[in-house]
């Protein structure tokens, strides 16, 4: 195995780890979540919130990740499913969201905490999905929580265009093949919209599909608590539940 991981990059701490750096944070996070309710521009927004609180590139990047209008909260709120009702359920995850934030919360990463509830990282794939020391625990973390909740069939969805994806998707089959787990995996050119219009309950933090898709589980909230997993959190918004 190799020595990568999805740490913390050079720095974060300076961005993320002192109280007035928080602070400044989640003063944005409220500006943020006003502007974006009444109806300005995502990008626009954190231009604007940026500038006023002198934020750095991955700050803006964590602030924007985290924020949503109070309408999208309401709305993905009223379709998130509790782990209860998953039993003999099939479940469609968004392979590469929940992997690279697994990997990314097992490496001590710092995990941003957004106004409805899901985590999010600062990693991404850009192009390449490299397999790093946290991936076969993260995908052990899926199989407790397939088995402890007895769901019917978990179908993993991965993004065709990205480097390495069939890879990825054949090391998740043979895990499910030897350990008895009903799995499947499929590449998808676009699995954002893949995601939205074939799957009753997706599995992902990924905005766009909250929105879109018809019902969704926060997988990553659910194992944080039942696995007791560490995790390097910042919560932005300390009240955000609308």
């Amino acid at each position: 195995m190799n020595n990568r991981n999805r740490g913390k990059n050079t720095g974060d701490d300076v961005l993320f780890g002192s109280e007035k750096q928080l602070s400044r944070l989640k003063m944005a996070a409220k500006d943020m979540l006003y502007l974006l309710t009444r109806d300005y521009p995502e990008k626009a927004s954190s231009e604007l919130v940026g500038n006023r609180y002198k934020l750095k590139t991955r700050q803006i990047q964590a602030l924007r990740g985290a924020s949503a209008s109070e309408k999208q909260i309401k709305d993905r709120k009223l379709r998130q499913l509790e782990a209860a009702e998953l039993e003999g359920k099939i479940l469609y995850i968004d392979g590469f969201n929940v992997l690279i934030l697994m990997e990314s919360l097992l490496s001590g990463a710092y995990i941003f905490e957004g106004s409805d509830g899901c985590f999010r990282d600062l990693s991404g794939v850009h192009g390449t999905y490299k397999r790093v020391n946290q991936t076969l625990r993260a995908v052990e973390l899926v199989a407790v929580f397939f088995k402890k909740i007895k769901i019917q069939k978990l179908i993993w969805i991965f993004d065709k265009p990205v480097s390495n994806s069939g890879r990825i998707k054949e090391i998740i089959l043979d895990f499910a093949h030897e350990n008895n787990l009903n799995w499947e995996a499929g590449l998808e050119y676009n699995p954002d919209k893949f995601l939205a219009e074939n799957s009753e309950i997706a599995i992902s933090s990924d905005a766009w599909i909250l929105d879109h898709c018809k019902m969704w589980f926060n997988l990553i909230g659910y194992l944080v608590i039942e696995e007791k997993l560490q995790v390097n959190l910042i919560k932005m918004f300390e009240n955000a539940t609308v």
